[in-house]
Parts: structure tokens; C-alpha cells; sequence
């Protein structure tokens, strides 16, 4: 149980940096906006109030990560992983990812040295807070992609009324971009910010459909590329998608509704061996010790550790029902 204190510690550190740096350009929107406003594009923001000493620090810890990460910009699979931080809404470039990565490994690591004076097992620990670092970014992208497929029958409901009301395509998009919530606001707030300086539409949106990864927008992308070719109306066009992404968004929720006992018993039967050992630790601290210190019973935990995952993505591959 004493190796789960500096797993746990690594990984929360990792978490506090993210957050650092969320706060931190939620505060450059405010100046954005602020600036908009003086230039005449916006309406008057909130008064402004004087940066704490949290977005001071925010800054810091960006500045030293960014300086440190230079030294990867070049790397390849630093680069391939700017498309997962977009993916994941993560405020970071890849090579700024793996900096912050590797330093929670780092805390994760000496603070197991600190308790067990054991440089293999403080290795072991690193290791696996990078793992579980890459889990929650892997988390982020399904948790987004699935905020936005939910927000999409809404869009286009919006983007459709917009058009009869007279707006063009351009200027629906840039509706959604201010008055939806994110994620769905800030990915075609993004598409707007690329035609602005030159992508063709077409681009931008072909660019968005491959950051979101979503079956639901392909079909809109699509639509929307082909009425640009052949002609026709492309708010009737959206109300057809909206209406048929809505029913397959209810049919998943009905689906997820009636695997709910199936997921929930991989995840109990995964977690029911950890707690057992918790249980047996707590009532007799020695009475695991074996399995700790004997060759066969570490051998016994690492094949007991991968049937069990094993199990448990079996299970998660069972009531995982594609709508």
C-alpha cells in the first residue's frame, strides 16, 4: 500500500500543472476579450481585476516547462503528440506534455526512493505514473469526443435556424463559436480562426472532423461538402442530421442504460482482489508477506495482475455495443 503514495502523489502532480495551466489561459481569454473590445470588435467585458498570485505562478511553472521543452521540439514522436493534446483540449504542445510528464514521474519515483530505499521499485513507480498520465489524457479525448457528439444535434438544430434567418454558413459557424459551451464552441472557434488567415473552408473542416474523430460530424462534414458542389438546402439538409444524430445520441444512452450491470461488474471484479488484499492487510499486516517475498508469490501477483486486466477488457469489449 506504500507504493500507491507515490503513484497517487506523481499523477496529482501532473493534475496541478494541467490546472496551472487552464487557469492560466482562461486569463489570457479575458485579455483577449478585453482587447477586443478596445479595437471595437466586442461588447465591454467584466472589469478587469488584478492577476493573483496563482496566475503569477501559473506563468512561472510555464515559463520553466517551456524553456526545458525546446529540448524536444525536434523529437518525432513529441511532434506526433501535438494532435493528441488538441484532441484532449490540453493547453500544451507535445514536447511541453512530455516535460510535464516525466517530472511527475520524477516526484513519483524519489518519493518512493524516500519511503522503500529501493531504486528498482522507484523505477517501477515512475513507469507506471507515466502510464497512468498517458490514461488520463486517453480519458480527456473520450470524454471530449463524447461531449461533443451530445452537443452536436443542438448545433445543427442552431446552424440551421440560423441560415433560414438569413445567416450564411460562415456566420452560423461563428454563432456556434460564441454561444455554445465547449468543446463544440472552441473547435469551430477554431475552424473560424484558420479560414481567418487563409485555410479554404473545406480544409478547416476536414482538419476539425479528424481532431474529433466522431461518425456523427463526418456525416455533416460531408453533407456540407458535397451541397457545396451540387447545390440544394443545406438547413433541410442539417435538420435531416440533426434529427437522425438525436436518435442514435438516445439510442446509445438506452444501450449504455441496459450494459450498465455488465460494465459495473467488470469494474467491481477488477477492484475486488485490491480491496480483498487491503482487507487482509489491515487484519494482519503479515499475513501477505509471502507474496511479497517469496519468488513464487511475486510470480502468483504478476499472472493474477494481467488475467485480471485481461478480464477486465474482455468484460469492457463484451457490453460495448457499437450504435
Amino acid at each position: 500500500m506504500i507504493i500507491a503514495v507515490p503513484i497517487i502523489c506523481g499523477i496529482l502532480v501532473f493534475f496541478a500543472f494541467v490546472l496551472f495551466l487552464e487557469y492560466a489561459r482562461r486569463n489570457r481569454s479575458a485579455i483577449a476579450k478585453r482587447m477586443r473590445y478596445y479595437s471595437g470588435a466586442a461588447p465591454r467585458p467584466e472589469d478587469a481585476i488584478e492577476p493573483q498570485s496563482d496566475e503569477k505562478l501559473a506563468q512561472k511553472a510555464m515559463a520553466f516547462v517551456r524553456a526545458i521543452a525546446k529540448k524536444f521540439e525536434n523529437l518525432k514522436q513529441a511532434q506526433s503528440l501535438d494532435f493528441k493534446m488538441q484532441q484532449a483540449g490540453l493547453p500544451l504542445l507535445g514536447s511541453e506534455f512530455v516535460v510535464v510528464a516525466i517530472l511527475g514521474a520524477i516526484f513519483a519515483g524519489t518519493v518512493t526512493m524516500l519511503l522503500t530505499m529501493n531504486m528498482g521499485m522507484a523505477v517501477t513507480v515512475g513507469f507506471i505514473a507515466l502510464i497512468g498520465e498517458w490514461a488520463y489524457v486517453q480519458f480527456r479525448i473520450s470524454h471530449r469526443r463524447d461531449r461533443f457528439t451530445n452537443q452536436l444535434g443542438d448545433c445543427l438544430t442552431m446552424v440551421a435556424n440560423a441560415m433560414r434567418a438569413g445567416f450564411s454558413f460562415l456566420q452560423a459557424m461563428e454563432l456556434v463559436s460564441r454561444e455554445m459551451e465547449p468543446p463544440i464552441s472552441e473547435e469551430f472557434g477554431r475552424v473560424m480562426r484558420e479560414m481567418n488567415v487563409g485555410a479554404r473552408m473545406e480544409k478547416a473542416l476536414e482538419d476539425m472532423d479528424a481532431r474529433v474523430a466522431s461518425p456523427d460530424f463526418s456525416l455533416m462534414v460531408t453533407a456540407v461538402l458535397i451541397q457545396r458542389q451540387v447545390g440544394g438546402s443545406l438547413a433541410q439538409i442539417l435538420d435531416t442530421i440533426s434529427d437522425t444524430i438525436n436518435e442514435r445520441i438516445r439510442m446509445r444512452r438506452e444501450v449504455k442504460a441496459l450494459t450498465a450491470q455488465g460494465r459495473l461488474s467488470g469494474v467491481i471484479l477488477a477492484l475486488l482482489p485490491v480491496g480483498l488484499a487491503f482487507l487482509l492487510a489491515s487484519a494482519n499486516p503479515t499475513y501477505l508477506d509471502p507474496l511479497f517475498e517469496e519468488p513464487l508469490g511475486r510470480i502468483a501477483i504478476a499472472v493474477a495482475a494481467v488475467l485480471e486486466i485481461i478480464g477486465y477488457f474482455v468484460i469492457q469489449r463484451v457490453v460495448d455495443i457499437d450504435v
